[in-house]
């Protein structure tokens, strides 16, 4: 007799790829739609006929079209807090974040990042929640800073860290959507920890 407990790994290994495939078809979806019609007039039956879903399956995995454009940028706090607690001895807390942040941006292109820059200003509700997820980040960074610097009496310094990183990732994606990707993210990051620096 088969012994179905051997095939639970891979079941759910199979499943969990097949949940990460659906999720991203339908958020490449909605992206093709938004960028063809507007993020507004686009409507939740059309991102789950463009995804091949129903529209009650789009809601097992997002809860509005909103959901769909800060996913994009859902994990990055997590990405940047993982590569801070890889600092190697003898890193500054302010020079670890910024290679973290680097390395981070590093694989996105700048295209890219400008379309999804421009669609979620296209939504004011987009845009509340958007500065909403920056407070998270800087939690998540300076979280990061505490576990890897964890004296009590620097919390503040690494409290002004994370908030003054998070500060540059806005000011470099202002100025890459505003310059149209003339630079990448990448070198406006380094620009803007440079400038950091020497006001301190």
């Amino acid at each position: 007799m088969t012994d179905m407990r051997a095939d639970e790994p891979a079941l759910g290994g199979l499943r969990e790829r097949k949940r990460r495939q659906t999720l991203q078809r339908i958020t490449d979806a909605a992206v093709r739609l938004f960028l063809a019609q507007g993020y507004e007039a686009t409507t939740l039956d059309a991102i789950a006929a463009e995804a091949g879903i129903s529209r009650r399956s789009f809601f097992s995995y997002f809860r509005s079209k909103d959901d769909i454009l800060l996913s994009l940028q859902g994990s990055f706090g997590d990405e940047v807090a993982a590569e801070v607690l890889k600092a190697p001895p003898g890193s500054t807390p302010l020079h670890a974040v910024r290679d973290a942040l680097i390395a981070a941006c590093a694989p996105y292109p700048a295209d890219e990042m400008i379309v999804i820059d421009r669609l979620m200003r296209s939504s004011e509700a987009v845009q509340a929640r958007k500065q909403a997820s920056y407070v998270q980040q800087e939690r998540t960074l300076f979280e990061a800073l505490r576990e890897r610097w964890p004296d009590p009496e620097r919390e503040t310094a690494l409290r002004l860290v994370a908030m003054m990183s998070i500060g540059a990732v806005r000011l470099s994606l202002d100025a890459l959507s505003r310059e149209g990707g003339r630079r990448s993210l990448v070198e406006l990051l380094g620009e803007a920890f440079e400038a950091l620096e020497r006001a301190i």
